[in-house]
């Protein structure tokens, strides 16, 4: 990427409605998401995370909109973006080694006719090193802890050396060592000028994971840094009577975000 292209915005999504048959699953949303940003999108069940998402990488059809990485459209960008999907969307059963799983994510480079070397088998191997799983290369993924499928995933993400990296869910159900192996990866990423935009549900650790935030609800609630927007009137907004607020100061809280007094996610609320 030059210098012109570091400094536009990485994703800019304008007016994007998205429909299952009559019922509108996104409205009218707008997202601008600027280079070497983590961002992450929160909202409640239904909100439509995921379904952003997967219509920005061409998965889905749209109804109206604008889908924008580095000001030209997805199509023509695909080998700037790679895209962790949530683990349960996967057949884990199916008869693959790690390693291999790893080296898929160098097919786009190489187009359907040839086969992947050793450039690419290397390129695999680092990617795994860096998800700490390299001494798993050869396991059948079968085999792999929820965890581990997950580092998997984010390797062969890695291994495509994208300019921008969609995440579904990755914190879904892993183990606390991942869930910090994961954090630190995604700001290794960040630092490198990558832009990466994860569906999140966890509220309490947005500060502290990432810098920009979505918030979404069918419509785009509010967006942009988390020290600004990330606020108690915005997550009312976005969640309604599915988040209950405390008083600043009860026992056993967490620390809660800038402008937010206390927030406790009822079960499955933000998921």
């Amino acid at each position: 990427m030059n210098e012109s292209d570091q400094s536009a915005l990485a994703i800019e999504i304008t007016d994007l409605t998205v429909a299952y048959g009559e019922k509108p699953v996104l409205w009218d949303v707008d997202v601008s998401v600027p280079a070497g940003t983590l961002m992450a999108i929160v909202g409640p069940n239904g909100a439509g995370k995921t379904t952003l998402i997967k219509a920005a990488l061409g998965l889905l059809p749209v109804a109206a909109g604008q889908i924008l990485i580095y000001g030209r459209p997805y199509t023509e960008q695909r080998s700037l973006v790679a895209y962790v999907p949530q683990r349960g969307s996967v057949d884990w059963d199916f008869p693959t080694s790690v390693l291999d799983v790893v080296t898929m994510g160098r097919f786009g480079a190489l187009g359907w006719f040839k086969r992947p070397g050793r450039a690419e088998k290397q390129a695999a191997l680092e990617a795994l090193r860096k998800v700490g799983m390299v001494d798993y290369a050869h396991r059948q993924i079968n085999q792999l802890s929820g965890g581990q499928q997950q580092r998997t995933f984010l390797a062969r993400a890695l291994v495509q050396d994208a300019q921008v990296y969609f995440m579904d869910e990755p914190f879904q159900g892993v183990d606390a060592t991942t869930e910090r192996a994961i954090v630190t990866l995604l700001k290794q990423l960040r630092a490198e000028g990558k832009t990466v935009v994860v569906v999140h549900h966890d509220l309490q650790t947005v500060p502290e994971y990432f810098d920009w935030v979505t918030l979404l609800n069918v419509r785009r609630i509010a967006g942009g840094p988390v020290d600004e927007v990330f606020t108690e009137e915005n997550l009312r907004l976005a969640y309604g009577g599915q988040v209950g607020f405390l008083s600043r100061g009860a026992p056993a809280t967490p620390p809660a975000p800038a402008g937010v007094s206390s927030v406790l996610i009822e079960q499955g609320a933000a998921a």
